[in-house]
């Protein structure tokens, strides 16, 4: 479980995907948390690693006493961007975030008198499309589950920071791309209402999403993610495979050793170390079906069983960045003993002992 404190509250967030790729931030809605955008993840998941977060009052992060201000969840997302050093983000948030609505006085004070439990069924009458509440009984229901577990501080705080704002004048000075998205359905956000948000926003994209209501990540998780990432190709082209191959092999390898290769690459060699950017590091590691961690613990046992020991210690010394520990590597090499046989295994042994006592690199400065 991961956690930071920002801002004298502790939140809960998930970091999840290879480093080389570049990170989508998601910002739940109103009443949920992050597992919210499960649904859509497998869409986006060959393209973008995600950072999802529950917001202060939600989910399994804090419940600072109410009421917030807009500001609050502002500060709490940029304190966890920076607390993570994530960089270049592309932020999705879904209701709050864009939200300029009226009425929400009553809707605090219902919520103080009777509990959440006593709005779940109208909320889920705006969050879900008719036809979702109809075939899919039991997925609402745990969406439900969800709404009403909400602590009623954290939900009732977020209400007022909703109420407090007015981004009307702050939209028009946006220059980043932005792209507006809305189900059909939705009865929390209308259609309407989020035309008109986008209208207020210089080069804005509105489009609409058929058969969803307020969660569209939910119902149409498919249709959902086309329209991010045609967008998302319009607004930012994706890297060339050899940049893509360059910048997974510096994470996995290592700066230092990457720069020493091109140092010493000539027009001999030159079209090898191209091919293996591209083939090896663009395509195969490039890939989200493993982790880095797996891939480097199969590389090492492919390296140990073929005996080509000079890219075995690479390997081995490379698990500094993806996460394999001694413990596995000791194991992956018992495996090579069984099924690649004992010379090879002691071998292999050898030069991860070699490796493992050799100085670390901040200490060899």
């Amino acid at each position: 479980m991961q956690t930071l404190d920002i801002n004298g509250v502790r939140l809960h967030y998930r970091l999840d995907g290879p480093g080389h790729l570049p990170l989508l931030v998601f910002a739940n809605s109103l009443g949920t948390d992050l597992r919210l955008w499960e649904p859509l993840l497998p869409w986006l998941s060959a393209r973008y690693r995600f950072l999802r977060y529950d917001k202060r009052g939600h989910g399994l992060s804090s419940c600072p006493p109410a009421p917030y201000t807009m500001d609050d969840h502002v500060g709490d997302l940029l304190g966890l961007l920076e607390g993570l050093a994530t960089g270049p983000v592309v932020l999705c948030g879904l209701s709050v975030g864009g939200q300029i609505a009226q009425g929400w006085d009553d809707r605090i004070r219902a919520l103080e008198q009777s509990g959440l439990e006593s709005i779940a069924d109208a909320v889920m009458e705006r969050w879900f499309a008719a036809d979702f509440r109809r075939r899919r009984p039991a997925e609402l229901a745990l969406w439900r589950h969800m709404l009403v577990r909400t602590p009623l501080a954290g939900y009732a705080g977020t209400c007022a920071a909703i109420r407090d704002a007015d981004f009307t004048e702050s939209s028009s000075r946006l220059v980043q791309p932005t792209l507006c998205l809305v189900g059909a359905e939705d009865g929390a956000t209308p259609p309407d209402l989020v035309e008109q948000t986008a209208r207020l926003i210089p080069g804005s994209r509105f489009e609409v999403i058929e058969a969803a209501g307020h969660l569209p990540c939910v119902e149409q998780p498919a249709a959902m993610a086309r329209l991010m990432l045609d967008f998302l190709d319009r607004s930012a082209p994706r890297p060339s495979r050899f940049e893509q191959g360059m910048a997974v092999r510096r994470s996995v390898l290592g700066g230092a050793h990457v720069d020493r290769a091109n140092a010493g690459k000539t027009p001999f060699d030159e079209p090898f170390q191209t091919f293996i950017t591209e083939g090896a590091w663009g395509s195969v590691w490039s890939r989200p079906g493993l982790s880095r961690r797996d891939r480097s613990l199969l590389t090492i046992a492919l390296m140990a069983a073929l005996g080509h020991e000079e890219e075995l210690a690479m390997h081995i010394r490379a698990t500094r960045n993806t996460g394999a520990s001694q413990a596995e590597v000791q194991e992956t090499l018992l495996h090579i003993a069984v099924y690649a046989g004992v010379p090879a295994a002691n071998i292999a042994f050898r030069i991860a002992k070699e490796v493992y006592n050799e100085p670390e690199p901040s200490q060899e400065q």
